[in-house]
C-alpha cells in the first residue's frame, strides 16, 4: 500500500535537516525526510563535533585580501583554493572577502550570537535530558596560540567576545600543562571559552534525532532528490530515483548539495562546498576533559567516544575533485607536534564538505517568489551549533508562528 502525499518534505537528513524535520512532527505536521543515505551523511558524520553555544566570530575577518596569493600557493596551508578551480570560486571569494570589513563583520557577529546562543537549550529540548546527558558535553572549550602575544586576529576575537558579553578566562604557560597533561611546551597561551562544548559522537546524536523523529510519526526516504518541479496549483512534486512525491511545503536542506537543486528553479545562492578533513585515532594516549581549537594551526582536537579526533583546514576546490590527502596528513602532523605524546596508530582519514556561505550565517526562510520553499542550508564550520536553533526558526515560519529571533539576518535572499 503506498504512502500518502506528505503536507511537509525535507531534503537532507543531516542535523539541520532532520532538527526541522522533528521540530515540525512535534508540532503537528505531516513530515517525510528524503536522503539517499542513512542518517548522519555528509559533515553531520564528519565534523568536529563542537557544539560553539558562545561563538560570535565570523570566518571572515579583516586583512583577507592580503593572504589571496597564499591560498593559491600553499596547497597544504589552512586555507587553499585548487587553482584550476580558482575561476569558479571567485564569486564567493569576492562576497568573502567583503564580508570580512569590518562594519560587516560586527553585523555578522549579532547575528551569530543570536542564532547560536540558544544551541544548548535546543539540544536539550530536541534529545531530551537523558540522551542530552550522554551526547553533549557542555564544559567549555580552549583555543590556544603557539606565541607569547596576542595577535591581531586573537584581540579582535577578544574584542567580539566582548562586545557580545560574552565570558571567557585568559590561560598561561601553566595553567594549560595543568588541564592537558602532556602538551608541547610550543603552546604558550590559551582561552577558556565556559559557554561552548562537544558532542562525543556526532554520528550518534545525528542518529538519535532519526530516531526520535521516527518514534515521532514521522517518515525518512531513502532515495536521490533529482529535482524540484513547481505545480500550478501552488504545490512541488519533488522528483527521485524512484518517484514523485507531492507536497505543499518543501525545505531544502541538503548542505552543499543543495545549490543543484536550487539553480534549476532560478535561484543562485553564494554556496561553496568548502571541503574540510579529519583524522580519528582509536587509541591516543592523550586524554582530554574539553576540545582544544589551535588557533596558530587552523585545526581541532575534540575527544569522542571512541577516540580523538583531529579536524580543520578548508579547501575549496568544488565537489567532484579527489580527496587531497596530503591535508589529512598535514592534520596528524600538527597534533603530533601539539602532543609529542599521542599515539596515532591505526589512524582513519575522512572528507567532506561544509556547506558555507561568505558571511559565516546560514540561509534560513522562505524563497521571495517561491512560496512554500524554504532554505535550512549555509552553516558551514557551525552546522552542530546552528542546526538545532535554525530547525526551530524553520518550523516556527513554516507553522507562522512568532520566531524565537529577529530572522532577518538569515534571509535567503540578503545575496540578491
Amino acid at each position: 500500500m503506498s504512502q500518502p502525499d506528505p503536507a511537509i518534505v525535507v531534503i537532507g537528513a543531516g542535523v539541520v535537516g532532520l532538527s526541522t524535520a522533528l521540530y515540525l512532527r512535534r508540532s503537528g505536521r505531516d513530515v517525510v525526510v528524503i536522503d539517499p543515505l542513512p542518517p548522519p551523511g555528509g559533515a553531520s558524520f564528519g565534523n568536529a563535533g563542537m557544539i560553539s553555544a558562545d561563538t560570535s566570530v565570523p570566518i571572515a575577518l579583516p586583512g583577507m585580501l592580503r593572504k589571496v596569493p597564499s591560498w593559491l600557493t600553499d596547497p597544504l596551508g589552512p586555507l587553499a583554493v585548487r587553482p584550476s578551480y580558482f575561476p569558479k570560486a571567485l564569486p564567493w571569494l569576492l562576497k568573502w572577502i567583503a564580508a570580512s570589513r569590518m562594519p560587516r563583520v560586527l553585523e555578522i557577529s549579532d547575528a551569530m550570537r543570536a542564532l547560536h546562543k540558544d544551541a544548548f537549550a535546543c539540544w536539550k529540548d530536541l534529545l531530551g535530558p537523558e540522551n542530552f546527558a550522554d551526547l553533549v558535553r557542555p564544559v567549555g572549550q580552549v583555543h590556544v596560540w603557539e606565541a607569547d602575544g596576542e595577535s591581531e586576529s586573537a584581540a579582535l576575537e577578544r574584542k567580539l567576545r566582548e562586545r557580545q558579553g560574552i565570558p571567557s578566562q585568559t590561560l598561561g604557560f601553566d595553567d594549560l600543562r595543568q588541564m592537558f597533561p602532556g602538551i608541547s611546551p610550543a603552546v604558550r597561551r590559551g582561552v577558556l571559552v565556559p559557554g561552548n562544548g562537544y558532542t562525543v559522537s556526532p554520528q550518534r546524536i545525528v542518529q538519535t534525532l532519526h530516531r526520535l523523529f521516527m518514534e515521532a510519526g514521522g517518515r525518512l526516504v531513502p532515495e536521490n532528490v533529482m529535482k524540484i518541479l513547481p505545480r500550478e496549483d501552488g504545490a512541488y512534486d519533488v522528483m527521485t530515483n524512484v518517484g514523485f512525491h507531492r507536497a505543499q511545503r518543501i525545505v531544502v536542506a541538503a548542505g552543499a548539495r543543495s545549490v543543484r537543486l536550487l539553480e534549476p528553479l532560478g535561484i543562485r545562492v553564494p554556496l561553496e562546498a568548502e571541503r574540510g578533513y579529519h583524522v580519528m585515532l582509536p587509541t591516543p594516549n592523550v586524554s582530554l576533559t574539553t576540545t582544544i581549537s589551535n588557533k596558530s594551526r587552523s585545526f581541532g582536537v575534540t575527544p569522542m567516544e571512541h577516540g580523538l579526533r583531529v579536524a580543520g583546514t578548508v579547501e575549496i576546490a568544488g565537489l567532484e575533485a579527489a580527496p587531497d590527502e596530503r591535508r589529512a596528513k598535514a592534520l596528524l602532523a600538527n597534533v603530533r607536534t601539539m602532543f609529542p605524546d599521542v599515539n596515532t596508530d591505526d589512524h582513519r582519514f575522512w572528507m567532506g564538505f561544509r556547506p558555507s556561505t561568505p558571511d559565516s550565517l546560514p540561509m534560513l526562510g522562505e524563497v521571495t517568489g517561491r512560496p512554500g520553499l524554504f532554505l535550512a542550508v549555509g552553516h558551514g564550520h557551525f552546522g552542530m551549533t546552528g542546526g538545532p536553533p535554525s530547525g526551530r526558526l524553520v518550523s516556527q515560519l513554516i507553522n507562522g508562528k512568532p520566531t524565537a529571533i529577529d530572522v532577518a539576518a538569515y534571509a535567503p535572499q540578503r545575496f540578491a
